[in-house]
């Protein structure tokens, strides 16, 4: 598989939607909550926020990257300035989903290349139980800090990486 990843722009946030809502119900059934994966509305809710990822002035210092095969989009990646809490860190990674169908053909890879410099220090929080996308941010580098909190229903774990590897 070839992909092409580019910066996303505001034309694709529908494509990015479907991504990110499909990703998580591959995902994160079971994790999360039906009413959340099955709403109705969940794909509405991403769109718009995707379009304000793109447009609004809040988001100009995030990075959004589209993964792009045969024409669709099949991945999007988003990151961005730490949140408060990560002084510890320069960027986050907010968003990083592929379709299950393209899972472990390089999209991931170059996603986060694509939103996340090397030279960076990166935390992020991976669901848990996820093994998949843990092993897959190991395999980039990153490692778990040993800080956990549950969003949504859902318990999370940080991992960070550091310029010259993984923290610890």
């Amino acid at each position: 598989m070839k992909f092409t990843v580019r910066p996303a722009s505001a034309a694709d946030a529908l494509g990015l939607a479907r991504v990110h809502v499909e990703s998580w119900r591959e995902s994160y059934r079971g994790l999360m909550a039906d009413e959340v994966l099955d709403d109705p509305s969940f794909i509405i809710r991403r769109e718009q926020f995707w379009t304000a990822a793109l447009t609004d002035a809040r988001f100009t210092r995030h990075a959004v990257a589209a993964a792009i095969l045969d024409g669709e989009i099949v991945g999007v990646a988003m990151a961005g300035p730490a949140t408060p809490e990560g002084p510890a860190w320069e960027k986050q990674l907010y968003v990083l989903y592929t379709y299950a169908a393209v899972h472990g053909q390089g999209a991931g890879a170059e996603l986060l290349s694509a939103v996340i410099d090397p030279r960076d220090s990166v935390a992020l929080w991976v669901a848990d139980p996820n093994p998949r996308a843990q092993a897959f941010y190991r395999k980039h580098g990153f490692d778990f800090d040993g800080t956990s909190k549950v969003e949504g229903g859902v318990r999370e774990l940080r991992m960070t990486r550091l310029p010259d590897g993984p923290s610890r």
